[in-house]
């Protein structure tokens, strides 16, 4: 069997869930209705900033923290509501996306192009 790439697992990754862009996102921000789960690292949201109102939860923990049969489980990983998720690129975010899915997560989405495409489009960093 021919062995897959990571980019590869991102591009199947993204054909499975919701894309959204960053103007998309600051949408449904401002409608009250999502909340936004940023899956990067410590470092990195020390580094760069986050958006406001943005709940962290790294990468490493996101399945831990989203299954609510866990001692992890965090409440604000709900299955009613809308969750959008980003990263720094887009890469991670399509993969948690796909795998929140996975756990039965139906309104999930994910920003395509992460927290980088959000700065470009010049919306607010916190």
């Amino acid at each position: 069997m021919a062995h897959k790439s990571t980019a590869d697992l991102v591009k199947e990754a993204k054909q499975q869930i919701e894309n959204l862009t960053p103007d998309q996102v600051e949408e449904e921000i401002s409608r009250g209705n999502a909340t936004v789960i940023d899956i990067r690292e410590s470092e990195e949201l020390q580094q760069n900033g986050k958006i406001a109102g943005s709940v962290h939860a790294p990468r490493g923990m996101l399945e831990f923290y989203a299954d609510s049969s866990l001692p992890y489980h965090r409440p604000e990983f709900d299955k009613s509501k809308r969750l959008i998720l980003h990263c720094a690129s887009g890469g991670r975010s399509a993969l948690a996306t796909a795998t929140l899915k996975q756990l039965g997560y139906d309104n999930v989405a994910h920003m395509d192009g992460g927290f980088k495409a959000w700065k470009e489009a010049g919306k607010p960093v916190a």
